[in-house]
């Protein structure tokens, strides 16, 4: 078997450059070790920046977010029991962000790439990476216990954190970056309306909350828990119970409650490797780069990775230009690192750290109020929120 490009991994940013690069006329096949419904069941990011809405425009895909999603011009800030709002439009002149579930996303590129009568082998198995340090790279897998071989240019490593591609690069070659933080996330998801209509992050002395949605009538509502909690601890009940006790007492009156759809516990982390392309093989997305969800940058950070390694793909084939894919590693990681700052310094900001003590929330008070009362300092925060440029 042969194709031009070999993605590896069909969530959003494997999906997504296998559009791209087949709207022009580049042809890729994508292998994932699951099932097709096991990556819609994957609950993941909601909140899309604009360049990554453009994105989904460029690919073909947007016609139901537009029709479904949610624009958001704004956000709310809760601390010591008062909400403030950040003006995203007014701060940036004129941006937003949409409200669109990562597993809509998902859904629309698999129907878009069955549409076009397109290569995806689910649960391919024992995949592996092959002289990606030569001209001639390979994967080698098992589909339905049978061996297969896959010869192509380039291999692209969509496959994420725990993914092959990263895993088989000689360690004197590659830098990583990590911290862990000593915190999870409880996420809630239910069909019950959201408690209001732009999301609202708090800053509560016993965590932080967020209170955030995928449509008008379905919510998703997240816990800061210690790292020891597991999720079979917490009834429906006590999840809600815990919301409100972190929520100012309009929020809590206004909260509806109900069964949960899932919920699960997520650690975070803040994750970078330098480089991001190991000959012919390139990484993207979260198989390059983790962020704490605080600053909805994981989905976006991916995205744009896809952009710019799908222009590079097209003008290495359409213009005989090598210039995308030697540049491609650098342009990634400046615009990685700064989502990674936001992120780290927004997740900083809203949670509470078990050994900063008092003065720890002290400073986090001061910083909030100073946010909130400078207009300088709310432009920051909103220009990193909806996207900086490519």
């Amino acid at each position: 078997m042969r194709t031009q490009v070999a993605i590896i991994g069909a969530g959003p940013s494997g999906l997504l450059l296998g559009q791209l690069l087949h709207k022009a006329g580049i042809d890729a096949v994508i292998l994932e070790r699951q099932s097709g419904d096991y990556v819609l069941s994957r609950i993941r990011a909601g909140v899309l920046e604009q360049v990554t809405a453009d994105l989904l425009d460029e690919a073909g895909v947007g016609e139901r977010m537009h029709a479904e999603g949610l624009v958001h011009t704004g956000f709310d800030m809760l601390f010591q029991e008062q909400r403030h709002r950040i003006d995203l439009h007014t701060l940036t002149g004129g941006k937003h962000v949409m409200v669109y579930g990562q597993t809509e996303v998902t859904r629309d590129l698999m129907a878009a790439r069955e549409a076009a009568g397109l290569r995806t082998l689910y649960q391919a198995d024992k995949v592996s990476v092959h002289d990606f340090d030569t001209e001639h790279p390979y994967v080698l897998f098992e589909q339905n216990g049978t061996p297969q071989r896959l010869d192509c240019d380039f291999i692209a490593g969509c496959d994420g954190f725990h993914g092959v591609c990263r895993a088989s690069v000689p360690q004197g070659a590659i830098t990583e970056y990590e911290k862990v933080y000593p915190f999870g996330w409880l996420g809630l998801l239910a069909d019950t309306p959201p408690v209001h209509h732009e999301l609202v992050y708090a800053n509560s002395r016993r965590g932080f909350a967020l209170c955030s949605q995928r449509s008008a009538t379905r919510s998703r509502y997240y816990l800061q828990v210690p790292l020891t909690e597991k999720v079979e601890n917490w009834s429906d009940e006590a999840f809600w119970q815990e919301l409100r006790l972190r929520l100012d007492p309009e929020a809590r009156e206004t909260l509806v409650t109900g069964p949960s759809l899932e919920k699960s516990i997520a650690p975070l982390r803040s994750f970078v490797t330098e480089p991001m392309r190991f000959g012919r093989m390139f990484l993207a997305g979260d198989a390059a780069h983790i962020v704490p969800p605080t600053g909805a940058k994981g989905l976006n950070l991916a995205a744009t990775d896809v952009k710019y390694l799908s222009t590079a793909f097209i003008e290495y084939y359409l213009e005989r230009s090598q210039a995308g894919i030697n540049h491609y590693s650098q342009r990634c990681l400046q615009r990685v690192w700064k989502g990674e700052r936001f992120s780290w310094w927004f997740t900083s900001l809203m949670h509470q750290f078990p050994n900063e003590g008092l003065i720890g929330q002290k400073l986090q008070d001061a910083e909030l109020a100073y946010l909130v009362q400078s207009q300088a300092a709310s432009t920051v925060l909103a220009e990193n929120y909806v996207g900086l440029p490519l």
